[in-house]
């Protein structure tokens, strides 16, 4: 997907870019590159591919789900800004918070919003088990959001504790994610989320599948989760 694609196929979607956000995106992959040179942050490194399979496959939560507004957002184990960062390009308006467990990723990050000019962005390093029971943070994001970080019943007991009553989980899956949510349904409930939407598309040119789920939380997450750091991925809720 080449910059132009990249404009073209969100334009499609009702998200329109302007000159200062598509010089963003460049700069974004500009800095990725500099940096993944002096550690190891992606594997992807093709122009074509990032802009395809990090920048667009992020911004797809942007199709099913309205980001329009200063709305509390937390992306948890965003790695390298994904899918957070592009969508707050698309998005100024909202406020991102990122956690992730890597000093390094943070690092990259810190230095990635100030090539960006971002604003209202803040990075945290901290595991997301013991994230989830800061009073500042428990319960009080309107969006988490989270790509590929773990399979589903472990990615609830990892989210939905941040996410407020009335707030939303949106979670960013591939290939095999209807099997994921249904092996992770009774965690969802237990966590006091239930599945709202649900929807299933290909990434273009390469066609490969992607599954979205916007959960809604309905009732508050019971104080014990998340559990302590390990346990979760250890001893899923089953």
């Amino acid at each position: 997907m080449n910059t132009e694609q990249f404009i073209d196929l969100l334009a499609e979607k009702g998200i329109s870019l302007t000159p200062f956000q598509i010089q963003q995106y460049d700069t974004y992959y500009e800095t990725l590159i500099e940096w993944n040179e002096k550690m190891n942050l992606t594997a992807i490194t093709e122009k074509e591919d990032v802009y395809l399979k990090h920048f667009f496959d992020s911004l797809t939560a942007g199709f099913y789900f309205n980001f329009v507004g200063p709305l509390q957002i937390c992306d948890v184990g965003a790695g390298t800004g994904f899918p957070s960062i592009p969508i707050k390009i698309a998005f100024p308006e909202i406020n991102v918070t990122i956690v992730d467990s890597l000093n390094k990723r943070i690092n990259f990050l810190q230095s990635l919003a100030t090539q960006l000019k971002l604003e209202n962005v803040r990075f945290i390093h901290d595991r997301a088990e013991t994230f989830g029971h800061l009073p500042d943070h428990r319960e009080s994001y309107d969006v988490v959001t989270a790509r590929a970080v773990a399979r589903m019943s472990v990615l609830s007991e990892l989210c939905l504790p941040l996410v407020k009553n009335g707030g939303v989980f949106i979670a960013m899956k591939g290939a095999g994610g209807n099997e994921e949510l249904q092996a992770g349904k009774k965690a969802i409930s237990l966590l006091g989320g239930e599945v709202k939407d649900s929807y299933s598309f290909t990434l273009p040119f390469e066609n490969s599948e992607r599954n979205i789920y916007i959960i809604k939380k309905h009732k508050l997450t019971p104080k014990k989760y998340p559990r302590k750091p390990g346990t979760p991925n250890r001893n899923p809720i089953e």
